[in-house]
């Protein structure tokens, strides 16, 4: 997997933390949906399709933002398993040009202002620019994020 996408992908396929959210939340599910379910003829997939994952939607969704927000800004595992500049997501591109950056800056005297000032400002848009996805994605994802939390959430 050296040097390949599924060296980043298989490792985060599966959170213990947002299993264990997901299984809360369906067990939460009142059993005499299920129940109804069968009485009427429904199969297990049919009752799945139909009945749970609509219940749990707002729960998926969160998982689903946790889920891309920790891929998205996992910049480790690709530092270790990915060599090809070509393949590095983009917080490994982001992480190279802070430091890149952040060196130019100690570097500079009183005479090189324009450009600490020109490093900055590329500093702060590869910042802005990389969070972009992840605030586009948000807005659609926020109606269900405190009802998935709270559904996903271990009362005690």
């Amino acid at each position: 997997l050296y040097n390949n996408i599924w060296a980043l992908v298989i490792p985060g396929a599966l959170s213990l933390f947002n299993a264990i959210i997901c299984k809360t939340a369906i067990e939460g599910i009142p059993d005499s949906l299920d129940e109804s379910a069968k009485i009427d003829g429904a199969g297990d997939l049919t009752i799945l399709g139909k009945i749970i994952v609509p219940v749990i939607k707002p729960t998926l969704a969160v998982l689903l933002l946790y889920y891309g927000v920790g891929l998205w800004n996992n910049w480790f595992n690709a530092s270790i398993y990915i060599a090809d500049n070509d393949l590095l997501p983009i917080q490994n591109i982001l992480r190279a040009v802070l430091l890149a950056n952040n060196a130019s800056l100690n570097q500079g005297a009183a005479s090189a202002d324009v450009v600490n000032q020109f490093a900055e400002t590329i500093k702060y848009a590869a910042i802005c620019i990389s969070t972009i996805p992840i605030l586009c994605i948000y807005p659609f994802l926020q109606k269900y994020f405190v009802k998935g939390v709270m559904i996903g959430s271990v009362k005690g």
